[in-house]
């Protein structure tokens, strides 16, 4: 059983490191647009409204990716032993 313990335990972090990586990509490239497009915005009014759009997808993506880790941590067993059940099944299957 500890096998088992293991390898859901290496999967969760795999996951949560994506949804990390994913999380700090999409600050650096709002960060990028935001930079890059800032002479394009006629006013100082559309620059807030641009800026403001931006802070919040990122604030609400940022709490969403935070939220599904809390729910895998939470679920972690349960969702993960089901793929290595699956994943061991196909494996089977195919004879190796």
């Amino acid at each position: 059983m500890s096998n088992l313990t293991e390898r859901i335990e290496k999967m969760h972090r795999r996951d949560v490191m994506v949804a990390w990586a994913f999380v700090v990509v999409l600050w650096l490239s709002i960060g990028f647009v935001a930079l890059a497009t800032w002479s394009l915005a006629p006013t100082g009014a559309a620059r807030v409204v641009l800026l403001t759009g931006g802070a919040t997808v990122l604030i609400f993506n940022t709490a969403a990716i935070m939220a599904m880790l809390r729910h895998y941590r939470e679920d972690r067993d349960f969702m993960y032993g089901l793929d290595i059940k699956f994943l061991d099944a196909a494996r089977a299957a195919r004879g190796k």
